[in-house]
């Protein structure tokens, strides 16, 4: 049996392989189509609920505040006037005094989901009538806004979200935008590149077989087409928020859309456990909600299966090349990912060259040495995820559920077979 098993790891490896590199090529498609630009550029409101102060925050809130859009309003929520995210709201404030930024503080709680229990606080706030809901640590280039406008401009489109790349994070950085000053650490290095050579590929290829999910880093709609799937109260008991969007979005009978441009998303971990914890909170959540898909994307990890071939085979010259040829051929499908992305954020306009290219560097610059290690971490996340549906968020406990769909007809909640409604 150990033969069969052997060369079982081996064909599930070369099975990964191919997907990598068939992802890399979509992105490749995806980074080199033409720019779309809006018709008509409408104020819009970005929302952004933040938690405390994190590395690189003000480089990020910065990024939205450098947008090349004719207005656009910046609503900040937090809970409390203590936390150290109003200092550096403050500071942006005193610094863009042209933006319309606005700062809401508010300890009001709306349901479990805390961020959107802030989002609740902070709509009252929201002036404009298209809105965008954008992760505390998302980078964007200055043309962020008019994507997004541009992908929303279809009558058939309800709701545009954004894939997005990691951005490791140097623990010896003594400024808020020189990501280059230290070298990354382990942790970060290796989440950076699961969220940019793992998730992003992933996502595209996804889009390409004809799914339409909601990326939660970014979420744009029209205020309209909120208020008609009930609002953010409709996703404040659900941990995957994004996903709800998505779903009521989909039960008005629209599209989500996909914007042409790709934010970067600090990744700040720097212990592996702080790591295994966060990702661990995403495999709950993906296999809470997709259960089938969550088994299947264990593919996506050939250099697992190639060590695992290799050790079955008890070190035999064949699993060896086997492994080594699934090194070269993931190592080719990342730097194939990075070279078509890098050309979307170098010389950015708007802010010093020097620190769009600092970014740039570290987000597409995969460490093709953690590769095999990234494919062992990932595996093992996903078999811890097996072990229950309770994660951590922020320091609160949560669960992960499965959301029932929302249908058009009834404008309401409809039980799945088998399970409960709240």
């Amino acid at each position: 049996m150990i033969p069969v098993a052997a060369g079982l790891a081996a064909v599930l490896a070369g099975a990964g392989v191919a997907q990598a590199l068939v992802a890399a090529r979509f992105v490749a498609s995806f980074a080199s189509k033409p720019v779309e630009h809006p018709a008509e550029r409408p104020p819009v409101t970005v929302l952004k609920p933040l938690h405390g102060d994190e590395p690189l925050l003000e480089a990020g809130l910065e990024s939205l505040c450098l947008q090349d859009y004719p207005e656009w309003q910046i609503v900040f929520g937090v809970q409390s006037e203590a936390d150290p995210a109003v200092a550096v709201v403050r500071r942006l404030q005193a610094r863009f005094p042209k933006v319309d930024i606005a700062l809401v503080v508010d300890p009001a709680l709306h349901g479990v989901n805390r961020k959107v229990g802030n989002l609740i606080n902070m709509f009252p706030a929201a002036r404009h009538n298209v809105l965008v809901i954008a992760d505390s640590d998302v980078h964007v280039r200055p043309d962020y806004l008019d994507r997004l406008v541009a992908a929303l401009e279809p009558a058939d489109v309800g709701l545009v979200t954004t894939l997005y790349a990691g951005l490791p994070v140097a623990l010896t950085s003594s400024s808020v935008h020189n990501t280059a000053a230290g070298r990354p650490a382990l942790p970060s290095r290796l989440g950076a590149t699961q969220i940019t050579h793992g998730f992003l590929p992933g996502a595209v290829l996804a889009r390409t077989i004809g799914r339409q999910d909601c990326l939660g880093a970014t979420m744009c709609l029209r205020r309209r087409d909120l208020e008609r799937i009930g609002g953010f109260s409709a996703l404040a008991d659900h941990l995957a928020d994004d996903n709800v969007l998505g779903r009521r979005i989909a039960g008005l009978g629209m599209r989500v859309a996909l914007a042409q441009t790709v934010p970067l998303t600090t990744v700040p971990e720097a212990t592996l456990k702080a790591l295994f914890r966060h990702e661990l909170r995403w495999a709950r959540t993906i296999r809470a909600l997709e259960p089938a898909g969550f088994a299947a994307s264990v593919l996506q990890y050939p250099l697992f299966w190639g060590l695992l071939a290799m050790l079955l085979a008890g070190g035999a010259l064949w699993s060896v090349g086997l492994f080594l040829i699934a090194w070269v051929l993931r190592a080719v499908a990342a730097m194939g990912v990075d070279a078509a992305l890098l050309p979307l954020w170098s010389q950015e306009r708007g802010s010093p060259a020097s620190v769009a290219n600092d970014h740039a560097a570290l987000a597409f610059s995969c460490p093709v040495w953690l590769l095999p290690l990234r494919d062992i971490f990932s595996v093992a996340v996903m078999l811890v995820s097996y072990g229950g549906r309770r994660v951590d968020w922020r320091g609160h406990g949560l669960h992960a559920d499965t959301p029932p769909p929302f249908t058009r007809q009834t404008n309401s909640l409809r039980p799945i077979k088998g399970n409960k409604t709240r």
